[in-house]
């Protein structure tokens, strides 16, 4: 409790907004006054009122509902996605950095390879492969993810790899993965928990933008980008239905950068102070 009360007012309330979010993604089954399919023709479109606070959508619908609904698709695929595209990125970046010469080489050219690719074409493409569903999103956006990670990683390791006490730890006869676990991740612990907080946000806005052009979760199951892409067609007559959950992914992108932006600065030494 001490070391968070040294952050300042803004990172306190980003995490407390993130902890909410993630609270009701949780209890949404519990929360939600209706089911997140259940439809009434006779209630379509219906502003924000006593029985519906965020409002109907084109079936009648709750609003409120589908949103808690959906924060736990959006929250589950950009936790998920981003946690295996840290740790692919881990995994590779290391083997890159500490091995050095052609695997080095072959890796960092592949990676080179995968960014000259438009990111959203990728995403398209494995999830013709693998079908728009959940594990086809999942895939597709872990695929697209881990680059960057990967460069951070291999940077990181080559980094240390020259260090006097990982040469100490060679000289004394200790194996490669023992080095690699014991001495050289534990050191970089710090720069994966802010790529992590920075991918997070990265991947809601990626499952949006998929959900917004159609090719993200099939319905009836609701995401916030899926809620964004429905209340567009409507927007003009019924804006509460892009508006709402429009600052959902607002608020919650800014508020994992800011914490994202906290970490950095406590956690590297050189901005450490300033």
């Amino acid at each position: 409790m001490n070391s968070l009360k040294s952050f300042s007012v803004p990172v306190r309330l980003a995490v407390a907004y993130v902890g909410l979010i993630l609270l009701l993604a949780l209890l949404a089954p519990w929360l939600a006054p209706y089911g997140f399919d259940l439809q009434d023709v006779g209630k379509t479109y219906a502003p924000p009122s006593a029985q519906h606070w965020f409002g109907t959508d084109a079936l009648g619908r709750d609003l409120l509902s589908r949103l808690l609904y959906g924060s736990r698709v959006s929250m589950m695929i950009a936790l998920v996605t981003a946690s295996v595209s840290v740790l692919v990125g881990t995994v590779l970046g290391t083997i890159a950095g500490y091995a050095g010469g052609w695997i080095d080489k072959a890796l960092m050219r592949f990676i080179d390879i995968l960014y000259t690719l438009p990111s959203l074409i990728v995403l398209i493409l494995v999830m013709l492969v693998f079908g728009r569903n959940m594990t086809g999103i999942l895939i597709a956006m872990v695929a697209t993810g881990w680059l960057g990670t990967a460069r951070l990683m291999r940077a990181q390791v080559a980094s240390y790899k020259h260090r006097p006490f990982v040469e100490a730890a060679s000289a004394l006869g200790l194996s490669a993965p023992r080095i690699v676990l014991r001495h050289i991740l534990p050191n970089c612990v710090a720069p994966l928990i802010v790529e992590l907080s920075y991918q997070i946000p990265t991947n809601i806005l990626a499952e949006a933008f998929l959900s917004f052009l159609g090719v993200g979760i099939p319905p009836p199951f609701p995401s916030w980008g899926i809620l964004a892409e429905e209340g567009w067609r409507s927007l003009r007559i019924y804006p509460h239905l892009t508006i709402f959950p429009g600052i959902l992914i607002f608020l919650t992108m800014l508020s994992f950068n800011v914490i994202g932006d906290a970490l950095r600065d406590r956690l590297d030494p050189f901005l450490r102070g300033r």
